[in-house]
């Protein structure tokens, strides 16, 4: 005797969601203006001032921009609706858009590495005051919208992606503030690029959680904040079921975790009553989709001769 059962959203739950993701839209928006607004600032006062490291920085901060428009478009696709072809809709392209943004994070370490060492080498000069202004402004704009979102990105690695990209960014500007007072007040120009490779240093270290998740989620790995055994555990603890197996959980989207799993039971009877206690169970720990299998141990005997 085997029963399916499925599970859907709690309407508490998704009303929660769908007011979390129109609050990050705005928050998204905002930034996307701002920093948009900052891009064209610096690279006008670059140009003017022949500052390289200015409209390098002006680049790398429209990558910034491009990143929240990623986010954007993860956060929409991450509620998406279910098609005929798609039947969780477009919800799992959020992990590949976290995966690109990680990717898009390390092309900048990489950028801002290779033109450290090419200053060290060929050391310029710098319109020290042009650049501290601009800069201020920067760490001001990023440091804000890195703030706003550091708030938010505890629950969606995509949230967290847009936050490093501009948590780089405010310590790529501090790191341009410093350097600025630096070379003013003693000329020693080499500073810059040692900076440099220090900031790009801080955003590899924290971009490499978010590549190595991004990666595990795309393979449909145990997404993080959940241990297998302690799911399993927390099924077989609910009254009435004697075993668990077949446990499978995987990611839908960033934000949302699916689980598959079989429950051998004693009592028929019981088996709307369980079935309801151990989605309680599993939604109190956040996974919201969940399809269990209920069997009675006489007929899981049956079919794996239990002897």
């Amino acid at each position: 005797m085997e029963h399916h059962h499925e599970h859907g959203h709690s309407g508490h739950h998704h009303h929660h969601h769908s007011h979390r993701i129109e609050s990050l839209s705005t928050i998204y928006i905002v930034a996307v203006a701002l920093n948009l607004a900052f891009v064209i600032v610096e690279a006008t006062v670059g140009v003017a001032s022949h500052s390289l490291g200015l409209v390098s920085d002006a680049g790398h901060n429209l990558s910034d921009v491009f990143s929240l428009l990623l986010a954007m478009v993860a956060l929409k696709l991450a509620a998406s609706h279910t098609t005929k072809r798609f039947t969780y809709g477009h919800r799992k392209a959020s992990v590949l858009i976290s995966l690109l943004n990680a990717i898009i994070l390390l092309v900048a370490v990489g950028a801002i590495v290779v033109e450290s060492v090419r200053k060290l080498m060929h050391s310029a000069d710098v319109a020290a005051d042009a650049i501290i202004w601009t800069a201020l402004v920067g760490i001001i704009i990023n440091g804000a919208t890195a703030w706003v979102l550091a708030r938010q990105q505890q629950h969606d690695i995509n949230t967290r992606g847009a936050f490093l990209h501009m948590l780089a960014d405010t310590l790529v500007s501090v790191g341009v503030v410093v350097s600025g007072v630096v070379i003013k007040h003693t000329g020693w120009t080499v500073i810059d690029p040692i900076i440099g490779l220090v900031i790009a240093a801080v955003i590899l270290v924290g971009t490499w959680s978010l590549l190595a998740e991004s990666l595990r989620m795309s393979a449909d790995a145990v997404p993080e904040g959940f241990d297998v055994d302690e799911v399993a555990s927390r099924l077989a603890s609910v009254g009435g079921v004697r075993e668990v197996h077949h446990l499978h959980i995987w990611p839908i989207s960033t934000t949302e975790t699916a689980l598959t799993a079989h429950l051998v039971i004693d009592d028929p009877a019981m088996l709307d009553d369980i079935t309801a206690r151990a989605k309680h169970a599993l939604g109190e720990i956040g996974i919201g989709h969940s399809t269990l299998e209920l069997e009675t141990a006489a007929s899981h005997c049956h079919d794996h001769d239990c002897r």
